[in-house]
């Protein structure tokens, strides 16, 4: 699950740390209640979780993405503290007191304060802070920021400026591709795995006959079956490039 537009409710919305946190929340629990409806004994464990790596949120439009692993590793390496710990603390009801350098689930501070969540405090206020001051142009706090990311900026890339700067940035530091990527290949199951009980959605003939038994197998000597999803003209409109999905079988060049 990728939870998009994070920038503009940092940016047009003006939302605070805890008003995303809040809005995440529900995104997610409303999303796993439609997604009960549809779980079946094949497809196993389908609810999503920030904490087990199946939730990340960012912006599809900039470029950047992040999930509560991509930061665990992050402090964990700098501040050198238990990787397994830090994903399960980073969401829900935990915050970290810095006084006594422990995680907590109340948000008493001890001095009669209040702690900030953990995801709102290690994740979500440094996100927006950097995004605020790169849309304000401040590059005495970009500069510091960069550094102590361990974000190298080209001196081309300093040119840039608002929407072109941010992009570059946020992109170096949290790239969407990065994390979508390592979240497909963790969590997603492979077609040889998920097409055993998606043939039936996908195939109308008879599921025991030869075609939906070779996709079922993503057999590549089976017969050809294919779903083209696009297809764009060539420049002389004379023919087609034609955009799909092989589910057994073989194509080749005739």
């Amino acid at each position: 699950m990728f939870i998009n537009k994070v920038d503009r409710g940092i940016h047009e919305l003006k939302h605070s740390a805890e008003e995303m946190f809040q809005q995440f929340e529900r995104v997610i629990d409303q999303a796993n209640q439609i997604i009960a409806t549809y779980e079946c004994e094949e497809m196993g464990v389908s609810q999503v979780s920030p904490i087990d790596g199946t939730v990340a949120f960012g912006s599809g439009y900039y470029g950047w993405a992040f999930n509560l692993q991509l930061f665990a590793r992050m402090y964990a390496e700098k501040n050198k503290m238990n990787y397994d710990v830090l994903v399960k603390k980073m969401w829900g009801e935990n915050y970290f007191n810095p006084k006594t350098k422990k995680f907590q689930t109340h948000n008493d501070d001890g001095n009669g304060g209040y702690l900030q969540r953990a995801f709102n405090a290690f994740i979500m206020q440094p996100i927006i802070s950097l995004c605020k001051n790169i849309m304000s142009g401040n590059w005495d706090k970009i500069n510091k920021q960069t550094k102590s990311l361990n974000i190298e900026l080209k001196a081309e890339e300093k040119e840039k400026e608002n929407k072109d700067l941010m992009r570059c940035i946020m992109q170096k530091w949290i790239c969407a591709a990065d994390t979508l990527i390592e979240m497909i290949v963790k969590h997603l199951p492979s077609p040889r795995q998920a097409q055993a009980y998606r043939t039936a959605h996908l195939y109308q003939g008879p599921i025991d006959d030869e075609c939906a038994r070779a996709m079922q197998k993503c057999d590549k000597d089976g017969p050809l079956m294919i779903f083209i999803s696009k297809m764009v003209p060539t420049s002389d409109n004379g023919r087609f490039y034609a955009f799909g999905r092989i589910f057994s079988g073989t194509v080749g060049p005739s």
